[in-house]
C-alpha cells in the first residue's frame, strides 16, 4: 500500500523551471492522473516520484517516509513507459519475469507468477513470442505485465496509450481501469489526453507551466473549472468563451457581448460584484447551448458535424463562432438561420485579469480565489478499505 506525497517539489533543467513548488497528496489505492499540454511538467513529476529524476528542491514521501534521496530501484514503484521498453531479444515470458529474476526469485515461482499475470491480461498464448512479433496492443499488455508482476506499492504510467490507434486506446482504457480495481494499488498516470483523464481517474491534477492549476474529481473539474485554462483544456469539444462586460440594468445582471445581452441568475450578484462594469469572460459548454428556441438570439449555421448519436453544430453569432452539441438527427444546412440561447444556470464567468473562475454553472455559486489551485488539500474521496 502506498500514499504518495509531494511537498514543495521543484525541478530545474539548466535554469529552466519544469516543475514549480508542487505539493500534492495521492491517497493509497487512488487513481490520480496528471494531465496537461506537452512541456507542462507532468512527466517530469512522475519521473521524480519514480526516482529517475532528482528533485531540485522539496521532498517526496511514500507512506510518510522520505524517498527523494533513494535511487529508482530502492523505491516500491513499478513504471510503464510510453515506448514500452521491452527487451527485443527476450520472449514475452522472459520480459514479464525479468524483474523477479533480478530479485533472485526461484524459477518455479517466476514461471507460476508469469502465467498468472499473462492470464489476467489475456496474453497467455503469447509467452513464447518476441516483441517484434506482437501488435502495439499486445506489447502494451506485456509492458503492463512486467510492471504488475512486481506487486509494487504504486504503479506509474507515462502516456502508455499514446502509440495505440483510437479504437485500441478505448479498449486499453477499460483494461487499465479494471486492472486498477483488481490490484487495489496506487496508480499515478500521465497523459495529455483529457478523455483518458476523465474516464479513468479518481482525481485529476491539471498542470500548466510546471504548476498544478486544479486537482479534483473529474466531475468537479468539468462542472467547476477553477480558471480559464482548466475550462478550455478539459472538455471535448472545449468550452465556448465570449468576451464582454458585466452590467446592471433595470435591476438585472447582464453579460453583454457585441450587442447581445445574456441575463445572469439573480443569485450570481455576490459572485460577480467585482466584475460589474468591466471586462469578463463568459463560458458555456457546447451541450448546454440551446438552438432553435423561441426568443433566442439570431445566428447562422456555420457547419454541422455528425458525431454519431450527437451533432456538433457551429453557429456564427456575429463574428463569434459558438459550438452546440445537439442530439442527432439535426438536418439544417450551412448558412441557415437559427436562434441560440445560453441558459443562465449553465454559464460560467471568469475574471480575465487572472483567469480565475468567479461563477460556476449549474450550482451557480461563487468560487473562492483559493479554489483556483487546490492541489494541497487531501483527497476528497480517498478509497476506504472494503476488505
Amino acid at each position: 500500500m502506498a500514499e504518495v506525497r509531494l511537498e514543495n517539489v521543484r525541478k530545474e533543467f539548466g535554469g529552466v523551471v519544469a516543475v514549480d513548488d508542487l505539493s500534492l497528496t495521492i491517497a493509497d489505492r487512488e487513481f490520480l492522473t496528471l494531465v496537461g499540454p506537452s512541456g507542462c511538467g507532468k512527466s517530469t513529476t512522475l519521473r521524480m516520484i519514480c526516482g529517475l529524476e532528482r528533485t531540485s528542491g522539496g521532498e517526496v514521501f511514500f507512506d510518510d517516509q522520505p524517498v527523494a534521496h533513494l535511487p529508482a530501484n530502492k523505491r516500491d514503484v513499478a513504471m510503464v513507459f510510453q515506448s514500452y521498453a521491452l527487451y527485443p531479444h527476450k520472449t514475452v515470458a522472459q520480459n514479464i519475469g525479468f524483474a523477479l529474476r533480478m530479485m533472485r526469485v526461484p524459477k518455479a515461482e517466476i514461471a507460476s507468477r508469469v502465467d498468472q499475470v499473462a492470464a489476467s491480461l489475456g496474453i497467455e498464448n503469447l509467452l513464447e513470442r518476441k516483441p517484434k512479433a506482437l501488435s502495439g496492443g499486445q506489447r502494451q499488455r506485456v509492458a503492463l505485465g512486467r510492471a504488475v508482476i512486481r506487486d509494487a506499492g504504486a504503479y506509474l504510467l507515462d502516456e502508455p496509450l499514446s502509440n495505440l490507434d483510437a479504437q485500441l486506446r478505448v479498449t486499453m482504457r477499460a483494461e487499465l481501469k479494471r486492472l486498477h480495481a483488481d490490484l487495489r494499488r496506487t496508480f499515478i498516470y500521465v497523459t495529455h489526453d483529457q478523455v483518458e483523464a476523465m474516464t479513468m481517474s479518481d482525481r485529476i491534477a491539471v498542470m500548466k507551466d510546471g504548476l498544478v492549476q486544479q486537482c479534483a474529481s473529474p466531475e468537479e473539474i468539468y462542472a467547476r473549472p477553477a480558471n480559464l485554462f482548466v475550462a478550455s483544456f478539459m472538455g471535448s469539444p472545449p468550452m465556448n468563451f465570449l468576451h464582454g462586460e458585466v452590467q446592471r440594468e433595470d435591476g438585472k445582471l447582464l453579460f453583454r457581448h457585441q450587442g447581445i445581452a445574456i441575463e445572469l441568475p439573480d443569485h450570481a450578484s455576490a459572485a460577480v460584484d467585482d466584475l460589474s462594469g468591466r471586462e469578463a469572460v463568459l463560458g458555456i459548454r457546447p451541450e448546454d447551448v440551446l438552438l432553435g428556441v423561441e426568443n433566442g438570439t439570431a445566428a447562422k449555421i456555420f457547419v454541422a458535424e455528425l458525431l454519431g448519436a450527437d451533432v456538433l453544430v457551429t453557429v456564427s453569432l456575429g463574428e463569434q463562432l459558438v459550438k452546440a452539441r445537439v442530439p442527432a438527427p439535426y438536418q439544417v444546412g450551412v448558412n441557415a438561420q437559427v436562434t441560440v440561447e445560453f441558459p443562465a444556470e449553465k454559464v460560467h464567468l471568469f475574471d480575465p485579469s487572472d483567469g480565475r473562475a468567479v461563477l460556476a454553472a449549474r450550482s451557480a455559486t461563487p468560487l473562492n480565489r483559493q479554489d483556483s489551485v487546490v492541489a494541497n488539500q487531501s483527497p476528497a474521496a480517498a478509497k476506504g478499505d472494503t476488505g
